[in-house]
């Protein structure tokens, strides 16, 4: 391969790849549910982890009391947890995918559970206890 064809393949590549990788990342799609706060706690019909007839792994809810949203993470039938998206290194939002949560920022990991997987960060997120009932998930803030 010549110069000329090797720089042009370099520039393509670097322009080509975020754009598809971002056209990807929109198909996947991140879903923010809609809930209601009442009470101390937010409450978010089961149903916002339909897609179609195929369940979302996990939802994104904002709130309107708080800087940053709170992913709920479905792990099984009927179980759930809810993190906050805040890391605790120095505050970024985190990513969510890939069954753990990225810091953008540093690159924190964190499980699912919100247990630090890889630092900076070194304390566990921020996690909010979940009842359910047949038709609802009720988050304590």
């Amino acid at each position: 391969m010549n110069r000329k064809k090797f720089i042009s393949t370099c520039c393509y590549t670097a322009i080509g790849v975020p754009l598809i990788a971002s056209s990807l990342q929109g198909c996947g799609g991140l879903h923010y549910a809609t809930a209601i706060q009442e009470n101390g706690r937010l409450i978010i019909r089961k149903t916002e982890f339909d897609n179609n007839g195929k369940l979302r792994r996990f939802i994104l809810v904002n709130v309107d009391t708080m800087e940053f949203p709170i992913c709920i993470y479905r792990t099984g039938m009927d179980k759930y947890i809810a993190s906050l998206m805040k890391c605790t290194h120095q505050a970024c939002e985190l990513n969510v995918g890939g069954g753990m949560y990225t810091c953008p920022c540093h690159g924190s990991e964190f499980s699912v559970e919100g247990e630090v997987l890889h630092g900076p960060a070194s304390e566990k997120l921020k996690t909010f206890k979940i009842t359910s009932d047949d038709e609802n998930i009720h988050i304590s803030l």
